[in-house]
């Protein structure tokens, strides 16, 4: 069975294009998915990286390469008009859900990314992100539970060391073969160390 590894963070605009594109990948190639949720604050702290929106003319930049990429693909994208939007928690969402409702986990992750970048919603917003709790069918007072647990908080902590351990310094990143892929503007790069296509 053909793998790929990828690490993202719902608060990277090219995680949520990846996000898209790499399921499309992944059923033509027949490759399964294995999903690395990881903060990339951390990631950003520990190899001196930062993100793009805080270089003004790489912000102005990315909004242009964000249409493009969502026209090539056909992936309606708009930049959230709240951002920056601290993902800790919602990054700790996902990760829990991965522990203990992974029959859920595709389905509260497209729902996360829809309200980042399809439908923007402030989520830093206690109520709009309890709002969406109840639009995923996810319990209001369970999911608070997840936030505090101590297992899902170690679980992301290691997800994101780990990332950093193997050289990721931003997202998207994916591995295929214990090689690092970075960026939707390599998927090409990820096709090719996938094969041959399925028929």
């Amino acid at each position: 069975m053909k793998v790929i590894e990828f690490y993202f963070d719902v608060g990277s605009p090219y995680s949520y294009i990846g996000f898209h594109r790499i399921q499309h990948i992944a059923e033509q190639y027949q490759a399964e998915i294995i999903w690395k949720p990881m903060l990339l604050g951390g990631v950003f702290k520990a190899t001196g990286n930062s993100s793009p929106m805080a270089v003004p003319a790489k912000a102005r930049y990315s909004m242009t390469d964000l249409k493009r990429w969502s026209k090539l693909w056909n992936i309606p994208v708009q930049m959230n008009p709240h951002f920056p939007i601290n993902t800790l928690h919602l990054m700790r969402l996902l990760t829990a859900v991965q522990l203990f409702q992974p029959e859920d986990f595709l389905q509260v992750l497209n729902g996360v990314f829809d309200a980042m970048f399809a439908t923007p919603l402030n989520l830093n917003d206690p109520h709009v992100f309890m709002q969406l709790m109840q639009n995923l069918d996810l319990d209001t007072a369970q999911v608070k539970a997840w936030l505090e647990d101590e297992k899902v908080k170690a679980e992301l902590k290691v997800l994101t060391e780990e990332a950093i351990e193997r050289g990721v310094f931003g997202a998207p990143s994916w591995f295929v073969n214990d090689e690092l892929f970075w960026g939707v503007d390599h998927l090409h790069f990820v096709e090719s160390a996938l094969g041959t296509p399925a028929a």
